[in-house]
């Protein structure tokens, strides 16, 4: 989709929001973007008769500390991730009723966020973060072959690599999850945050663990180097 704008004035565009509402820290920015108009309402995109719609919602809102620190719950749902034929699940568009029915299954079940498998069983991400486990002190993900592409995700892979942290993409169980040292998500809200119990069962000892405590201020340093002056 050709939304008429550069990277580096997409860029402009949320700095100017920040600016005009001075928000300098504690920020949490969604960008949303559409097509534009439409004559009728109707799929087709051939029927646009705007420049695309660009919205920057900006405000002021910051991950609770408990949380952080505490760690959340997550629920095994029946909903999947699915093939790229019939989804991509690499793209972040504005179609995602299976991860909205993912996360109403999980809140139904008392839990925090959703925790989704691919089509063949395997792990695969959270209905709107990505999820790890530590096992042996050695950090999983899924293969990435069925979640989007995170930039956070990224980040704490890399994280890893540069601080001799061993880390692998690769396909792995509810049992290896169950079983698991220690478990955490991604996002681009809050970061790293600790999972403390998955479908019930206390994850180690239902505390924070060691690993996940080391990304958390790893990353922290990562977004000081990013936004010094």
């Amino acid at each position: 989709m050709d939304i008429e704008l550069s990277p580096d004035e997409l860029r402009g565009r949320v700095l100017e929001t920040t600016e005009a509402n001075g928000m300098t820290s504690g920020v949490h920015v969604r960008l949303m973007i559409t097509r534009g108009m439409k004559t009728t309402p109707y799929q087709d995109p051939r029927v646009t008769i705007s420049d695309p719609t660009v919205v920057i919602i900006a405000e002021h809102k910051e991950p609770l500390p408990e949380t952080v620190e505490r760690g959340i719950k997550l629920f095994t749902v029946h909903v999947r991730r699915g093939y790229p034929d019939v989804q991509d699940p690499k793209l972040n568009s504005h179609s995602k009723l299976n991860c909205i029915t993912a996360c109403i299954q999980a809140a139904k079940a008392g839990a925090d966020e959703a925790l989704m498998l691919d089509p063949h069983g395997f792990v695969a991400t959270c209905n709107s973060t990505h999820f790890f486990i530590v096992r042996d002190g050695a950090v999983w993900t899924s293969t990435g072959d069925y979640c989007l592409p995170g930039i956070t995700r990224a980040n704490v892979i890399q994280i890893c690599r540069d601080n001799t942290m061993e880390v692998t993409e690769r396909n792995f169980s509810l049992t290896d999850v169950y079983g698991a040292d220690e478990a955490f998500v991604t996002g681009t809200f809050a970061d790293v945050v600790p999972v403390v119990e998955i479908d019930g069962r206390i994850i180690g000892d239902g505390s924070r663990g060691p690993t996940t405590a080391r990304l958390q201020a790893l990353y922290g340093e990562l977004i000081e180097r990013a936004c010094a002056p």
